[in-house]
Parts: C-alpha cells; structure tokens; sequence
C-alpha cells in the first residue's frame, strides 16, 4: 500500500506523540559507579602478640577504627579520596599512641623531627615537608605546598614559615612530649653507651611500627595515598626517611595504584618501592599484590623490614609486610571494618 506525503507526516507526528511520554516517565540512565576502597596504616615492625596487653591492643585497634571511619565519612557521599586520605592520617596524627605528629619519637637530640607526604593520582600533584617541629598535622602542610606552591617539598623553618602564611596550625614543640616516647629515646641512648660507643647506628623494625598512611579509591576512580611519620627513636637530627618521598614511601597513579610505605626508610628511598609497584603494573603487567611482594621483596633483599598498604584503579587492596606485625584495617566489600595486627 501506498502512503501519501500526507499520511506519512501523520504518521511520524502519531509516532513521536506516542514515544514522548514514554520517554518522559522513564527512569534516567545511571551513572557509570565505582566502588569505593580505603586502607589505612599504623606501622609496621616487631609487634608481638605475647607482649601486647588487652588495654593496649584496644587503643591500637580504636585509632585505626577512626581513621578508617574519617577517610569513609568523606568517602562514601561521594568526597574525594584526597580529602579521605588526609582526614585518616590527620586522625592518626592527633593519636598519641602512632609515631606521627602528637606520638612523634624523639631525635638523638630530644627533639621531634616529623615527615610527610601526600600525592593526587588524577593529577601525580604531590607534596611533601621534611624535619617540621612545630607542625600540629604535617599532612596538612604537605597538601598546602602541593596546592599552594610551585614546589613538592619543602623542609625545616622554610616549610614552617610557608604553613605560617597559609594558616596552618603550629604548636609549641612542648606538645609532642609524651612519657613513653621519651622513655623509649632514654633506653636506645642506654644501649648504645652501653655498647662503649662501638655499637654502629642501626634502625630496628622496632622503632617502625608508627609510621602513618592511607591509600583511597573514590567513587569516581580517583586514587591518592598520604603518609606521616615522626621517624626512627634516637635519629640523628636531619635525618629524612622514606615517608615523604615521592617513590620511595609514598606513590599514587589513576593508571596503577596507591602505596603508603613504613619500615626502614633508607632501604625503602634505596629500592624505591612505592613507585617500582606502579612501575611493575604498568610496565610488566603485574597485579597488585604481586607487584607489591616483588617490591618489599626488593627491599628486604637490601635489609629492609616494613610493610605497605596499597589499592589499585579497580578497587583492589594490598597489606603485605616482612615483620611480625603492621597496625592496619581496611573497608571491606561488606562496609565493614577490617582491623588486623599480627600476622
């Protein structure tokens, strides 16, 4: 049968009357979602179950507990996983029971030296601050100079002056006094007079277990990592480990993945393992986790001890260490906690 031009419009105009409510009342295209990923850090080094009273396991487990609860309050409306990160290791920052801003180790000096870093894996923006004394939250600084400078790091009075003029909070360096830190500096000097000097100046896994991070994955696929740390007990003053540089401790790429590094720094910055786990997803195709045993792996072959925590593009999450222990937890797929510490 034959339709005139006529009847043909009719046709079309009928046709698109029908369709258009159809459209109207029909539910919108959802979004492409991604789920989101967070691990968080506390250190890892000689943590035995055999010497760690019940009391003591608690605080250990409460303050991982509220970063991980700050970093997913940001993330799960939909923050970013840049705000999440430096919300978790803000928290661990405040707690006086990890080696990082209040529970900071003392420096063969007396002093408290802190390091941080924190790096956007949308943008590899990053930013970093080395030996700060008066810095409540370093990783608060560390961001001012990734978003606030030209520069990735900056170190001592310098990056103090510069947190200064952006607002961030200094605190007199009486605020990083805590007994057990001070204790713990006494009995490293004991023992090495006791060695009458010949005793070379060697960092043990014991004095690494506070180092602070986390890794995050937002529901737009945006990876970051933070990471803060106090040191090793009895440093030297001026002595910069692994935790705020980019690489070594600290390493985030939307292509890859996130690492926060903590253990033996010098071997860490020596092996650069936060950047070779990137390197080793990207150049040979590797997952995550075996990227990152290949790459503590790396590390210990030099004398090493430590561990990381990571997450990929896909959400993935990674927590291998060589120690006995690692102060860690992590979002799991049912929305729940998972805290770990030995083993």
């Amino acid at each position: 049968m034959k339709l005139t031009s006529l009847a043909i419009g009719c046709l079309a105009l009928a046709l698109c009357g029908l369709a258009a409510p159809a459209q109207e009342n029909s539910p919108p295209m959802k979004q492409n979602t991604y789920r989101i990923a967070l691990a968080v850090h506390g250190g890892a080094g000689t943590i035995e179950r055999s010497k760690m009273t019940p009391e003591r396991e608690r605080e250990y487990r409460a303050g991982i507990e509220n970063a991980l609860r700050a970093g997913r309050e940001i993330l799960d409306p939909g923050g970013s996983s840049l705000d999440a990160v430096e919300a978790a290791v803000r928290v661990l920052e405040d707690d006086p029971h990890f080696n990082a801003g209040k529970g900071s180790v003392f420096t063969s000096a007396g002093t408290n030296e802190m390091d941080a870093g924190i790096m956007d894996g949308k943008t590899l923006s990053a930013g970093a601050v080395a030996s700060v004394e008066h810095v409540r939250n370093p990783i608060v600084l560390a961001r001012a100079v990734m978003e606030k400078s030209k520069h990735v790091m900056m170190v001592g009075s310098g990056a103090e002056e510069f947190g200064k003029r952006n607002g961030i909070e200094l605190v007199d360096a009486k605020y990083f006094f805590t007994q057990h830190r001070w204790e713990e500096l006494q009995k490293k000097k004991a023992e090495q007079a006791g060695a009458g000097g010949r005793k070379k100046f060697i960092i043990s896994d014991a004095d690494c277990h506070g180092t602070v991070g986390a890794v995050a994955r937002d529901s737009q696929g945006n990876l970051a990592a933070a990471t803060s740390t106090g040191g090793t007990a009895n440093k030297l003053p001026g002595r910069v480990g692994d935790s705020p540089v980019i690489g070594a401790g600290i390493y985030a790429n939307n292509a890859t993945g996130a690492v926060s590094c903590t253990g033996d720094g010098e071997f860490f910055i020596r092996a650069a393992v936060a950047h070779q786990i990137s390197a080793l997803m990207e150049l040979r195709a590797m997952s995550l986790s075996e990227a990152a045993e290949h790459a503590l792996a790396d590390a210990q072959k030099l004398g090493g001890t430590g561990g990381l925590i990571a997450v990929d593009k896909n959400g993935n999450v990674a927590l291998p260490f060589n120690t006995s222990g690692m102060y860690r937890g992590y979002l799991g797929e049912d929305g729940k906690f998972v805290i770990e510490i030995y083993k």
